[in-house]
């Protein structure tokens, strides 16, 4: 719910998701979080004292927070037991489509956004895909690192979840968009827990490349790490630098900090 600029990165990942012609959003969240339901709700007292203070843009902007023919459905990841279950608490929701995951701290700047970059890349070649892009090699322990083979469509050959950088298989490190087919859920009933005691991800993927195709997809766009302190400050100067309202104004402010 962090906001960059005016919006919450939440809200930032229902467009993206949307744009990628997404009309069911599962959001799974915390047993004791109920923002994101609360943001993604209508408030008819407030949408009422905006119409008489003339505040119609606004009011325009909460109204169209989510469009019409949009489903959100809320799901309660009872432990925080790790991506891999809070993808496998999606399951009743998902049924046996291919689905999209995005991780609202990762916000990729790009045109198009990086889900519906995936979304032509699938319909090039089919299979999951996972969003990738170089990591400096001494920060490998910090992501899911892939092997892949170029000559096949960036075909997965391994992926290892948080390897050492003496024994990551090359510098490509996985980052928040994945499209799964849903074969995924029934690899990560099965594998147990992994790294830290949670259900990883990336374990369910490795055992699923086994069985049919998984593509690393190098994703046009820049990237911001918003779960740290540098990402969230770096997104929110590109952002507001953007910004049609502010952009200019801010553009003006920030010279006078620069020496």
């Amino acid at each position: 719910m962090l906001p960059i600029v005016d919006k919450p990165l939440i809200q930032y990942a229902v467009e993206e998701a949307i744009d990628a012609g997404v009309t069911k959003l599962i959001f799974i969240t915390g047993a004791t979080k109920r923002a994101i339901a609360d943001h993604f709700d209508s408030d008819a007292e407030l949408e009422r004292a905006l119409k008489r203070s003339g505040k119609d843009k606004i009011l325009e902007q909460i109204q169209h927070i989510v469009p019409k023919g949009v489903t959100c459905i809320y799901i309660r990841q009872g432990e925080p037991l790790g991506l891999g279950h809070a993808v496998l608490c999606a399951r009743p929701a998902v049924g046996d489509e291919p689905f999209y995951v995005h991780l609202a701290d990762d916000l990729i700047d790009g045109e198009p956004p990086c889900l519906s970059q995936m979304a032509a890349e699938y319909e090039r070649h089919g299979g999951s895909i996972v969003a990738v892009e170089p990591v400096p090699k001494e920060n490998t322990s910090s992501y899911g690192i892939v092997a892949v083979d170029p000559a096949r469509d960036n075909q997965l050959l391994e992926i290892v979840e948080k390897p050492a950088p003496e024994q990551a298989p090359s510098n490509l490190g996985v980052v928040g968009r994945y499209l799964l087919d849903s074969a995924i859920f029934d690899k990560l009933e099965n594998i147990g827990e992994g790294a830290g005691g949670e259900i990883q991800l990336t374990d369910g993927i490795a055992q699923l490349l086994k069985e049919q195709p998984v593509h690393a997809y190098a994703f046009k766009g820049e990237r911001y790490d918003c779960g740290s302190k540098i990402g969230y400050l770096k997104a929110t100067v590109a952002y507001g630098l953007n910004h049609r309202d502010i952009g200019d104004d801010f553009r003006e402010h920030l010279k006078t900090l620069v020496c």
